[in-house]
């Protein structure tokens, strides 16, 4: 008996201590916050101090790409693959309830994994709802034990479903899930955390408190003011997000990783921070998003990478560090572990990153960039970005060779996402065809009531 007792006690200790030196994840993602739209970036007028601290405390990519538009970079972050595969080809298609995402991998490996903010992978178009628990693709579906979610952007005094549960929430829309987040943390200490903080802003519709613009110049536009103001409210609730962590003892082995989740609107004309395109564009204002990385135990300070990486290489990254087998993720893959990049080690030059949005596309290569401005007409351009960071002289016809063999990889890229859209990736094919995006949720049987008393709320006013 005391041998028995003696093992349950080596198991214990054991399992406790592996625990412990797994590191807490944390994924935060903004919604349009462009390249530009950080004091690091030397944004014009805008501070952000606490973004700052975390790239001064780990590591700064100022090569990340995401996707053009919200939905399919967040398939992108789940999967770590291209969006069309998942069956996520624009904002409002649902994900595929045969992909395998990273919550479900890390639950499996004994990781307490929450959502907290914008979901937008359910099918619903419009304004954010509340997700109900009948929706079979709430986070439940894709391995999250807890969530307190909306379907698409929120703003301030939101109202949000709580596993299924509406409720109506005081305040900034970020400072409310980061609190969510960290009582969540603090209650759950006791296994490994996976931890999803989607922000609403600072997606329209744009109200801030009024204490986060009272910094910003008065003479400036009430549009850009509100637009700038909300990426305030971000960079004050990831301050408290950082600093709770510490006081619970716990920001030394948590990886904070932190983007935007596609490129800034024309309302701030500094937003990209000078390059070409906006948010909806495959050129670099579209694609290329801020990003920082802090885990002070592994990580040193200060690092900032060219090195060019995107929302694919979230999911393969976090599996290598984690030493997780390659079967917890459907293939092809097309993301692939930065963790050399983390450690400042030697890193594979022969990666590239590639895009398709309906019918335009590109592909990033060292500081090669492809853009197909149309798929079907096969119309490229080529662009060298460590010459020419605008993209405003398309080299395709004087680096002929190099064009050629973009093309050739991206021609032969496009073929393999058209092989997953069918289904091929998945063992018995395809369930089902997959749904169309639904109409805007206020038209759905399961949301008339709720309507009726939601319609005169800011943020719905336009649906009547």
């Amino acid at each position: 008996m005391k041998k028995i007792i003696l093992l349950l006690i080596i198991s214990i200790y054991t399992t406790n201590s592996f625990a412990q030196k797994r590191p807490n994840i944390i994924l935060v993602m903004s919604d349009d916050q462009g390249w530009g739209q950080t004091s690091y970036n030397n944004h014009p007028i805008l501070k952000t101090p606490n973004i700052d601290a975390m790239a001064e405390n780990g590591i700064r990519l100022d090569r990340f790409y995401a996707t053009p538009v919200c939905s399919t970079s967040r398939a992108t972050v789940l999967t770590g693959r291209s969006n069309d595969r998942t069956g996520v080809f624009n904002h409002g298609f649902p994900l595929r309830l045969q992909e395998k995402t990273i919550a479900q991998a890390l639950k499996e490996q004994g990781y307490k994994t929450a959502h907290f903010g914008k979901w937008h992978l359910s099918g619903l178009k419009g304004p954010g709802a509340p997700i109900l628990k009948e929706n079979n693709r709430n986070p439940t579906a894709f391995g999250f034990d807890e969530w307190v979610t909306v379907s698409n952007y929120f703003d301030s005094n939101p109202i949000m479903s709580h596993n299924g549960e509406i409720k109506e929430y005081k305040g900034s829309s970020s400072d409310i899930i980061v609190k969510l987040a960290l009582k969540y943390i603090a209650e759950n200490q006791d296994k490994p955390l996976f931890i999803v903080i989607w922000y609403g802003s600072p997606h329209t519709p744009h109200i801030p408190l009024g204490q986060d613009k009272k910094e910003l110049p008065k003479d400036l536009a009430s549009r850009t003011k509100n637009y700038l103001g909300e990426v305030v409210e971000i960079d004050k609730s990831i301050g408290l997000l950082r600093k709770d962590l510490a006081k619970m003892g716990l920001s030394e082995n948590t990886l904070l990783w932190f983007n935007s989740d596609n490129g800034g609107l024309k309302q701030d004309k500094n937003g990209v921070g000078g390059l070409r395109g906006h948010k909806f564009d495959v050129y670099e204002g579209g694609l290329r998003v801020p990003c920082v990385i802090e885990w002070p135990s592994k990580i040193k300070k200060g690092i900032i990478s060219t090195y060019p990486a995107s929302t694919m290489d979230i999911f393969p990254t976090i599996a290598d560090l984690l030493n997780l087998p390659k079967s917890i993720m459907i293939h092809p893959v097309d993301g692939m572990s930065i963790s050399p990049v983390l450690f400042e080690d030697t890193v594979d030059s022969d990666k590239f990153i590639p895009f398709k949005f309906e019918n335009v596309g590109a592909l990033i290569k060292g500081n090669y960039k492809l853009v197909c401005t149309s798929i079907e007409q096969k119309n490229f351009e080529l662009y060298n970005l460590d010459m020419d960071k605008t993209e405003a002289n398309d080299i395709s016809n004087i680096e002929t060779k190099k064009a050629k063999e973009l093309i050739q990889i991206y021609s032969t890229w496009l073929a393999s996402v058209n092989n997953s859209v069918a289904g091929n990736d998945y063992k018995d094919g395809l369930f089902s065809p997959d749904p169309k995006p639904q109409q805007k949720w206020h038209l759905l049987p399961e949301y008339e009531n709720y309507f009726k008393e939601w319609k005169d709320r800011p943020e719905y006013r336009r649906l009547k």
